[in-house]
């Protein structure tokens, strides 16, 4: 489900001025752009995997997956409404490795649903990559 360029992005992301970041000017440089334009650091690479959970880009989460874990395939769950993000925490972990605590929020089937992980991160070969994360 393609977003507009201008729409705010579904990370939620805001200026100083506590206005939106428009989605072209945010996670869609990397998810539009993933072989050119890779995620400068674990938090804009989660961020910009939530948004391609919004928009269902399963091709950039598998790319974004490190391989270790990649599942085969990805699928969503229908009617999913996605609600919002709040990034709790960021820390470096090592040279290479890096965590990103989260709350993603969603509705389906009219229940809601409060995602919370701890999510780890490596980078390898200039990428940033999501490994796996412990859920609370």
């Amino acid at each position: 489900m393609p977003l507009s360029p201008h729409a705010p992005c579904p990370c939620g992301r805001t200026t100083a001025q506590g206005l939106p970041v428009a989605y072209a000017d945010c996670c869609a440089r990397f998810v539009e752009h993933f072989d050119t334009a890779p995620a400068p650091d674990a938090e804009h690479l989660m961020r910009s995997r939530y948004s391609a959970f919004v928009t269902e880009n399963a091709p950039y989460l598998l790319a974004t997956w490190h391989p270790s874990q990649r599942p085969a395939t990805l699928d969503f769950e229908a009617g999913a409404k996605w609600l919002g993000l709040q990034v709790k925490a960021f820390h470096p972990t090592g040279a290479a490795t890096a965590e990103v605590e989260f709350v993603a929020r969603f509705r389906v089937g009219g229940r809601a649903v409060r995602l919370h992980e701890r999510s780890r991160f490596v980078h390898e070969d200039g990428r940033w990559f999501y490994v796996d994360g412990d859920q609370f």
